[in-house]
């Protein structure tokens, strides 16, 4: 009984939000209560809500913070002398180019957030295509196959959605990733020096004027992401020093994730910005962007706490290792890395790991998988998923790079789908999954 009323609310969950009846707000938090009712569970719903939230907390805030700090080096400026050193150094090759757009799709990307890197790598390097008559559509899946990467760090989406539904921290689920996504960003530059390379057979090298296109891309930047008034070019080295120090703290693992986020960003927002104006005005132009994920996060708990109190995800567990064949069982992890490229293409983020990876999770656990090793398989899809029309930053990167979104998907798919084996492979022989 319970497993049935398990995935019926799985099914009404999807369902909801596919077809955008409900927000994923709203139904991740409503549809377990209504579900949880029905099967009787009425007064043991508050303490299961209440643990639910609780154990997600920390990550909810690691993810609020390192949000708002990634906006801050975005605003400062500390990406605008490799932007520079970019355009002066692949000027008219084509090849250069391509692999530039590579490097600094990964760089911004940094801060999780495609709306912000689609809009600064387009913004920067679609002057030089349109002038060699590059096709934009590299512009656009080389951008996309970084962004689908870099989407798993904890502050990109998925991974905090995976650490949220599966109640794991970012040193179980995200730190033995990293050395997998850096096999990610290598396949991504073997691409764009693959893509470059055909380019540059097809146009050849041409002799431009570097202070002009270095103008034109450096205004379009300007226009499009942050004032000049925000830029703190003094600062370039010591905010570079601190993400430095940030990222090396965070693979040594010596403190909380999301404590370190938190002093980072005070000593990014006081040294950067110490009028407290100033400070108040990146915080709320970041603010919505961080609401929109850290709140998803939090309604999660008490999607997770209903599911796990009421011993629903234990009964569709076993009903669903009943389905699996003996002999499948230890390669689950590859199996659901590669099924979730799918999953997520056709489904959001929210439905697959909010509704999907906790019930395949607690049935590899009957073949002694750990939820984290599954949570880590989860999460290689992304590069196919944000190629996926559900994802509400590629339709801006189609409308900036002004190219149709079949012929995008077409041409990007096979590369994005070579990222998720290269990946796959290198999490198998890592022993990540």
């Amino acid at each position: 009984m319970l497993s049935i009323l398990g995935f019926s609310m799985i099914a009404v969950f999807m369902y909801l939000i596919m077809s955008k009846r409900l927000s994923a707000l709203v139904a991740i938090m409503l549809v377990p209560i209504i579900f949880g009712v029905i099967g009787g569970f009425f007064t043991e719903l508050g303490p299961m809500m209440q643990e639910g939230v609780e154990g997600i907390a920390s990550t909810a805030i690691m993810i609020l913070f390192a949000i708002l700090y990634f906006g801050i080096m975005i605003d400062s400026g500390l990406f605008d002398p490799l932007i520079s050193k970019i355009l002066k150094i692949v000027k008219g090759d084509p090849l250069k180019i391509v692999v530039g757009t590579a490097i600094l799709s990964m760089t911004v990307a940094l801060d999780g957030d495609g709306t912000t890197t689609y809009i600064i790598t387009v913004s920067a390097l679609l002057p030089l295509y349109k002038r060699l008559g590059m096709n934009k559509i590299i512009l656009a899946t080389v951008a996309m196959l970084s962004m689908g990467v870099m989407n798993m760090t904890p502050w990109g989406g998925a991974s905090a959605m995976a650490m949220a539904s599966l109640n794991l921290d970012a040193s179980e689920l995200f730190l033995p990733m990293i050395p997998v996504m850096g096999f990610g960003l290598i396949w991504v530059l073997v691409v764009a020096f693959i893509l470059g390379k055909g380019e540059r057979k097809r146009l050849g090298v041409v002799e431009i004027q570097h202070s002009h296109t270095n103008s034109e891309a450096n205004s379009e930047l300007a226009a499009t992401t942050v004032s000049r008034d925000y830029r703190r070019p003094k600062l370039v080295w010591f905010n570079f020093i601190l993400t430095i120090v940030l990222m090396a703290s965070l693979i040594i693992d010596f403190m909380s994730l999301t404590i370190l986020f938190m002093i980072a960003f005070a000593i990014a927002l006081l040294v950067n910005y110490p009028d407290l104006k100033d400070q108040q005005d990146r915080i709320a132009v970041h603010s919505k962007n961080a609401l929109a994920v850290v709140s998803i996060v939090i309604a999660a708990g008490i999607f997770t706490g209903i599911m796990s109190g009421t011993k629903m995800i234990d009964a569709m567990a076993i009903t669903l290792v009943s389905f699996i064949p003996e002999s499948f069982g230890p390669f689950l992890p590859v199996i659901v890395a590669f099924a979730s490229a799918p999953f997520t293409f056709f489904m959001s983020n929210n439905a697959f790991y909010f509704g999907v990876l906790p019930i395949i999770a607690q049935a590899a656990d009957a073949y002694g998988i750990s939820a984290a090793e599954i949570g880590r398989a989860s999460l290689i899809g992304q590069p196919i998923h944000v190629l996926s029309p559900l994802v509400a930053a590629a339709h801006l990167l189609i409308g900036l790079v002004g190219t149709d979104f079949g012929d995008l998907q077409r041409f990007a798919v096979k590369w994005a789908l070579g990222t998720v084996t290269v990946m796959t492979i290198a999490a198998i022989i890592l022993g990540v999954i």
